[in-house]
């Protein structure tokens, strides 16, 4: 058995030695992080500036993050509207975060600020400078604001969407954010016709929308399958044309209260409400309700299938003139809006002749009630009213010749707003094994229906005539608001950032990060999406 030795006093004196630094690293890790070391841990909890959607026109990180904590105001001037807008904030924020956010008008520079101030922001441009002290949103238009907030929560975590309170915490990143559109017209069309949606499901997409800075909201309010806007001089196109749906359900109609209803909660979304009366086809609903609008005074029966092509208004007779000024006269008289829809698309049953007397006809009549007319493309078949908007919604494969019908307008003065349906119709179907949705324009995942530039998408269109983008979602397979949202998330985010974002920003690697981002944000709002295969998902 080996002996047991005493340490030297050398030893003794080398441990006790190491001892003293270990103690002294343990003091030292434990110790309070300095200023520069808690920023700098901050700052990297925060997200980055900027991973939001639609892709700003400039961000300049740096500088300390603003912690958002219960001590947190937002500031809002005297202004009453900058004042609606904080509310508004306020309300997206309290659930979650569990703070009492007070909305105030006194002066600070601390907190969340938000500033009405000159400067080139246009009208629905912002400016978000974040630093340790406070966020400041600066606009010159209270849509600025309110796109600016848009921005602010996307800097927030994905949490802050949840209505119950969450952990935090609530860091917006330090730097400089500066926005504005690239295009005026940023538009989702809800098709209400095919299967009719209630003003909570419409006002739910409108929130959704707002998210993502779209400004127009399109409603499809006519079609052959239904009739979804009372006319008080016209009573029988709501109660009996509106009476049904595709796969022939209950359908409905909005009353001149409910109308109004969701054109003042899209207001308050900074989203103004596009009415579509489509004609001179798809008109059945229209047909079914009043026999003398056909040409032989014999009312069809309703219609509950998904054909196209087969309905005409009588283009002969004077009370179809009657009617087209009644609805015209009374829908215009409900919206504050600057545009009215006329449709025009697929009037198979409509001679070229006949097609061109009847818009020759009727876009006086939007004119004599103050709106602008927006038709389908095919208006370019006829003579656009000077200012008129042509909505395209062709395909790759559309004929040389009807392109240049387009572009020839463009040319002559018609703004255009790009819907190509192979790109940005909602309703294709993602890919064969999509459960909804139709696929005569293809199969559209996401990548194709970002990857496009609408600048140059339409072959000799001015870039000056391109009045921007507009994604519509037609309604023959969606009857309820997660149907909305599967066809409409994720492609409606890449269709508003190709109408907001500069095309410097447009590139499909770094947008596909910044979108897989929004799929928590989604599931903390209750979002049924497509996790598409193309896109880098958080896993769940």
């Amino acid at each position: 058995m080996r002996p047991h030795h005493r340490p030297t006093p050398r030893v003794t004196r080398l441990l006790g030695s190491l001892l003293l630094v270990a103690a002294a690293g343990t003091f030292v890790a434990g110790a309070a992080p300095t200023p520069e070391v808690a920023a700098e841990e901050a700052a990297r909890k925060a997200r980055p500036l900027g991973e939001v959607v639609p892709a700003p026109a400039s961000v300049a990180p740096g500088g300390s993050p603003y912690r958002i904590t219960r001590d947190t105001r937002i500031r809002v001037g005297a202004s009453q509207e900058v004042r609606r807008i904080g509310e508004y904030a306020a309300k997206v924020l309290r659930p979650s975060t569990g703070y009492p956010l007070p909305v105030t008008a006194s002066g600070g520079q601390d907190g969340i600020r938000l500033r009405l101030a000159k400067g080139a922001f246009g009208a629905e441009g912002y400016r978000l400078d974040s630093g340790a002290k406070g966020v400041t949103i600066t606009a010159a238009k209270p849509a600025g604001l309110f796109h600016g907030v848009q921005t602010l929560r996307q800097l927030l975590p994905a949490a802050v969407e949840k209505d119950s309170v969450q952990p935090g915490p609530w860091l917006i990143a330090g730097g400089t954010v500066k926005d504005s559109p690239r295009y005026g017209w940023r538009g989702a069309m809800l098709d209400v016709s095919r299967h009719f949606f209630t003003v909570d499901q419409v006002k739910r997409y409108v929130d959704q929308l707002a998210l993502y800075k779209v400004n127009k909201l399109h409603l499809h309010l006519s079609d052959d399958q239904g009739w979804r806007i009372a006319v008080d001089s016209w009573p029988r196109l709501a109660t009996h044309g509106g009476s049904t749906q595709v796969g022939g359900g209950p359908g409905g109609f909005y009353t001149k209260a409910d109308y109004k209803e969701i054109v003042r909660y899209a207001a308050s979304r900074y989203l103004e409400v596009v009415p579509e009366i489509d004609m001179p086809g798809h008109t059945n609903a229209a047909l079914a309700s009043y026999a003398e609008l056909n040409c032989d005074g014999v009312a069809p029966p309703l219609y509950t299938g998904t054909d196209v092509g087969f309905s005409s208004l009588c283009v002969s007779k004077d009370v179809t003139y009657d009617f087209v000024d009644d609805v015209i006269r009374e829908l215009a008289a409900l919206t504050p809006g600057r545009y009215l829809h006329i449709g025009g698309d697929e009037a198979h049953s409509t001679s070229h002749e006949d097609y061109v007397t009847f818009m020759a006809r009727v876009q006086p009549v939007v004119a004599k009630y103050g709106k602008t007319v927006v038709g389908w493309h095919q208006l370019t078949g006829a003579t656009p009213a000077k200012g008129a908007v042509a909505q395209y919604w062709g395909l790759d494969g559309t004929s040389a010749e009807e392109k240049e019908r387009v572009a020839a307008a463009a040319r002559n003065g018609t703004g255009i707003v790009l819907s190509p349906a192979d790109r940005i119709y909602l309703d294709m179907k993602y890919t064969a094994d999509t459960p909804l949705g139709l696929d005569w324009a293809g199969l559209v995942e996401v990548e194709r229906s970002y990857d496009w530039d609408p600048g140059n998408y339409l072959p000799g269109v001015p870039a000056s005539a391109v009045r921007g983008v507009e994604a519509p979602l037609w309604t023959e397979t969606i009857t309820k608001s997660d149907d909305i949202e599967y066809m409409a998330f994720p492609r409606l985010a890449g269709a508003a950032e190709l109408g907001w974002s500069p095309a410097a920003t447009h590139d499909w690697d770094t947008y596909k990060v910044r979108l897989a981002a929004q799929g928590p944000r989604w599931e903390a709002l209750g979002i049924d999406y497509y996790r598409s295969p193309q896109v880098p998902w958080p896993a769940r």
